[in-house]
């Protein structure tokens, strides 16, 4: 169900749920988390559909504040709830003129009282996402330079300006991978690793991320393998003296092929993740990522300087 509402106000449509909460046809108990989404009108849809997702694993109340447009200052707001929602209720805010200057004012009084506040910028994210009006009442602040137009360059901007509890999507895309080789590396007999290995897509800031954690903690040397029409990580090797364990999730597949020195061969289902997977991956915490962190702004520099 939607419902639209023109020239309103926050506090008319915080009673407007209100209204659909005792009408029965939405109820707020067991909400977990506000996630505040800053997006473009062009954004919006998409944005909507992985928080939708998403709430089915995370119930939230999703409130989405997209850019100001010309005109006389006011408010136009569409609320989402029901099948038009998932487990969550969705309030996509349009600020019209000067209405959309402050927008944690416009939020205040739509946030679920005692519960935590997360802000997602699904597509061009502040170069300080913590000084942010919306990013500064938030616990957590989710970008994702995947979708800005140079990834490394806004990586960098971020580095500048991190502070705990910024993280990214490029950070989550790669959870699976690090997951695998922090397992493989469990694994019996336990020799150093000399030399990494990273094939795919070498534009993709989630295979730098990971090439940077591997160097940063290893401290063994990364080398980067372009793969001709890759979308993201095809590969890792891990050089090490009782031989290779070797990752390998070929361009068109979605099953990653683990072969360990032992001759041992595993298969695993590791398709790529879509916007959903990722921004669910996110949600799970809610306490900073120090890893994330010292890898983004230590880590991170470090490689970039050595491919330079």
């Amino acid at each position: 169900m939607k419902i639209q509402l023109h020239d309103t106000t926050s506090s008319k449509i915080a009673s407007q749920l209100v209204k659909l909460r005792e009408e029965g046809g939405a109820v707020a108990l067991g909400r977990v988390l506000t996630l505040l989404v800053v997006a473009d009108e062009d954004d919006v849809e998409e944005a909507v559909d992985a928080a939708n997702q998403a709430s089915r694993e995370h119930p939230c109340r999703v409130i989405v504040v997209t850019d100001a447009v010309p005109g006389a200052d006011g408010l136009d707001a569409e609320i989402r709830v029901g099948g038009d929602a998932g487990a969550s209720e969705v309030i996509l805010l349009h600020p019209r003129g000067a209405a959309g200057g402050d927008p944690d004012t416009l939020v205040t009084p739509l946030l679920l009282p005692d519960a935590p506040i997360v802000t997602w910028w699904p597509g061009a994210a502040p170069d300080d996402p913590s000084d942010h009006p919306l990013g500064r009442m938030a616990q957590r602040r989710i970008t994702d330079v995947m979708r800005c137009g140079h990834p490394l360059r806004s990586l960098a901007r971020l580095a500048e300006h991190h502070a705990p509890g910024d993280t990214d999507l490029a950070w989550a895309r790669a959870t699976l991978w690090r997951g695998l080789i922090a397992e493989s590396l469990d694994e019996p007999p336990y020799t150093r690793v000399d030399a990494i290995r990273i094939a795919g897509n070498t534009d993709h800031p989630s295979l730098l991320l990971l090439g940077a954690w591997l160097r940063y903690f290893l401290k063994a040397d990364v080398t980067l393998e372009a793969v001709e029409a890759a979308p993201a990580i095809t590969g890792v090797t891990l050089v090490r003296e009782n031989g290779n364990v070797v990752m390998e999730r070929p361009v068109d597949s979605t099953i990653l092929r683990i072969d360990e020195p032992t001759g041992i061969k595993h298969r695993v289902s590791l398709p790529l993740r879509t916007l959903a997977d990722s921004l669910i991956e996110d949600l799970r915490r809610l306490d900073p990522d120090e890893v994330y962190g010292e890898v983004l702004t230590k880590a991170l520099p470090e490689l970039v300087e050595e491919l330079a």
